[in-house]
């Protein structure tokens, strides 16, 4: 029997972060296949552009596919991983898409891999009253596991880019009951992936900041170590209790160590609107513009217009992203007034099969359509935002480059059987194939290793 959703100690994760507001103003946004500003071209991608040089280049022909749906098939051409505008060479590899659609691969902004039970037993779960309760049981199911971190990391991520899923900002629990077992078992499944998923790190102090003593020793750790990419925080104010204190630490670590900054901000009202002036104001403080995301961020929604104008604002001046995992309707960001002031906002599965909940896949088209079913959309071009918000949204979070089928452009997609992207988004269709820097990494649903 499951406990009545009004008591307080039968809180789940979807009651425990109830907010409001929902994806208005859809329709003013641009469609999937319009093309939003380029994030900046990583350091890392142009050092592989340069080691391409002097050296032959690979060119693999994808033939009659559909990009974004087109009426007419037509062939894309990878060479050295990016589409070229050009014609293929005489007796480079031909790939057959069979008419099928073309759409960019996924990003997941924001998941939790270390956490998950993904292909391993069933894990039954308690009631919980809050964060603390939730952080006891992830201790206690740590510990139950017989896989290692690595290995369970590994199972979810392939499974996602057997999904079509090209990038992904992992949350690793750091806390003194892990050490760095967390970020160091994510980062050994990173590297098993390289080939076929770009990966981004946050050492996330889920047991908190300052009230668990040990953990800011190890996010500076972390850091200094290279083996994460961002450091995390939760709520300041209402689980940390601290908030000049834990943001200080925070931002300190970041800027010592140029690493970024991805707060996990539940905190609704006053509290999460103080946290967020703060996180403002130690942005610009410390130079740290294009830096800094802040997820869930449950305080946006309620606010007035005229209020979400203001902060949309300084978010926007200082570059600061934000991601939502769209649970429910009154808790997915304004996206579209967000973008007005150039704000960048990605979409993510968050917790998948862990303690916190039974549910979750990591499937990035699946949660488009989550994004589509909880906001009511109907209209063509609100679905193809879904799906745009799931694609160009979380590269724009990770710093990646559209996979837009622009010359120049990453050849990250997957190929589905279907009349229109609008279709795709309800349909959910098997990923026939994904590709990733020309690459095929999947067919029929199955990650190739």
């Amino acid at each position: 029997m499951h406990p009545s959703p009004s008591t307080p100690a039968a809180l789940s994760r979807r009651t425990m972060l109830a907010g409001a507001a929902a994806l208005a103003g859809a329709t003013a946004t641009a469609a999937a296949t319009a093309a939003p500003a380029q994030a900046a071209v990583t350091p890392a991608a142009a050092a592989d552009t340069s080691a391409r040089a002097g050296r032959r280049a690979k060119t693999v022909v994808f033939r009659n596919v559909r990009p974004f749906g087109a009426a007419k098939p037509t062939d894309l051409v990878v060479v050295d991983g990016r589409i070229s505008d050009g014609p293929a060479p005489h007796g480079a590899k031909v790939v057959d898409g069979g008419g099928r659609i073309a759409l960019p691969s996924l990003v997941d902004a924001h998941i939790h891999p270390d956490k998950t039970t993904w292909g391993g037993s069933w894990a039954s779960r308690r009631p919980a009253s809050g964060i603390a309760d939730y952080v006891a049981q992830d201790v206690e199911l740590f510990r139950s596991q017989r896989r290692p971190v690595a290995e369970r990391a590994y199972g979810l991520m392939s499974h996602a880019v057997a999904r079509g899923t090209r990038g992904m900002r992992a949350h690793a629990d750091v806390a003194p009951a892990y050490g760095l077992a967390g970020v160091e078992g994510v980062a050994e499944a990173r590297e098993r992936l390289r080939h076929a998923l770009d990966v981004q790190i946050v050492a996330f102090p889920q047991h908190g900041v300052i009230r668990t003593p040990g953990t800011a020793a190890l996010l500076e750790k972390a850091a200094r170590e290279g083996v994460i990419d961002m450091i995390g925080g939760i709520d300041p104010i209402g689980f940390d209790q601290a908030l000049d204190e834990q943001l200080d630490l925070v931002f300190g670590i970041a800027d010592r160590h140029g690493v970024g900054v991805d707060i996990h901000l539940h905190d609704r009202g006053e509290k999460g609107m103080l946290a967020m002036r703060g996180i403002v104001e130690r942005t610009r403080a410390l130079s740290l513009a294009g830096k800094v995301t802040v997820s869930h961020v449950f305080c946006l929604p309620g606010l007035t217009d005229r209020e979400l104008g203001s902060i949309a604002a300084d978010l926007g001046e200082q570059d600061i992203a934000l991601t939502t995992v769209a649970p429910s309707d009154s808790l997915v960001l304004p996206i579209a007034r967000l973008r007005e002031h150039g704000v960048r906002v990605g979409l993510g599965s968050d917790g998948v099969r862990d303690s916190w909940s039974p549910f979750g896949d990591a499937d990035m088209m699946h949660r488009a359509h989550i994004l589509g079913w909880v906001t009511d959309v109907r209209l063509d071009d609100e679905l193809n935002e879904c799906y745009r918000v799931a694609t160009h949204g979380g590269a724009d979070v990770m710093g990646l480059a559209h996979a837009d089928f622009r010359p120049g452009a990453p050849a990250d997609f997957v190929l589905v059987r279907g009349e229109c992207l609008p279709q795709v988004v309800v349909d959910m269709p098997r990923r026939d194939m994904v590709v990733h820097g020309g690459v095929v990494v999947a067919r029929d649903g199955e990650f190739l290793a």
